[in-house]
């Protein structure tokens, strides 16, 4: 189970939450969001982590500009949260191969998670976030994961979406995603994590990892 903990602003917070085991941590690289990091500050923060998954996450950004936030910030990933076509990411999948190419979708309903198909040749992994009209992401809102339970994509996915401590065990105990996405539900305020409630998701996460294992034997 892959923890992405996105939305970090702050070299001391990437760092311990590197520390305390996240799988990924998130960078926002869309100007108009509260959480928004332009790459020197990405790259002076990467500088100082352990060996670990790196995202930038962009919004119907050009290639050029992805690629160069890839190459500055020293990422490893790059999701992009916006209307970007199959044809998009097919020319980025191409001018980036090494790098891991996460497509987030934002779903409103249970149709709509049929476009995973036409995206699925171009990318190495999805993510679900819920829909709002005039938000792309770390709006706080939920999935409905009662409809999600038949989704069974090629591809790795995350589940984005109003997760937090305090309902990850619900959603992991109807849904097997291949990882786990949030921002706004450890923090503080946009940017500014809130680590205890980091260290609660991670060792929440870790028991019910720990208990799956242990019926699997």
């Amino acid at each position: 189970m892959r923890i992405k903990i996105c939305g970090l602003t702050r070299t001391d917070q990437a760092t311990a939450i590197a520390a305390m085991g996240a799988s990924a941590l998130g960078f926002i690289c869309v100007k108009q969001s509260p959480r928004y990091v332009p790459p020197d500050t990405i790259r002076t923060i990467v500088q100082a982590l352990p060996p670990i998954d790196r995202i930038g996450v962009f919004a119907n950004a050009s290639t050029e500009q992805i690629k160069q936030t890839v190459i500055t910030g020293n990422l490893s990933g790059v999701q992009l949260h916006g209307q970007e076509s199959p044809t998009d990411c097919k020319h980025l999948r191409i001018e980036l191969p090494p790098v891991e190419l996460i497509k987030a979708l934002r779903i409103q309903k249970p149709q709509d998670l049929a476009q995973t198909a036409d995206y699925a040749p171009y990318v190495d992994t999805f993510l679900l976030d819920a829909y709002h009209p005039k938000q792309l992401g770390g709006t706080g809102h939920t999935l409905d994961w009662q409809t999600l339970q038949s989704f069974n994509p090629d591809k790795p996915w995350f589940l984005a979406g109003g997760l937090r401590p305090d309902n990850i065990a619900q959603a992991l105990s109807l849904l097997s995603p291949d990882g786990i996405d949030l921002s706004s539900g450890v923090e503080h305020t946009p940017g500014n994590k809130n680590l205890a409630k980091v260290q609660q998701l991670i060792e929440t996460v870790e028991t019910i990892s720990a208990s799956h294992r242990a019926e699997n034997v």
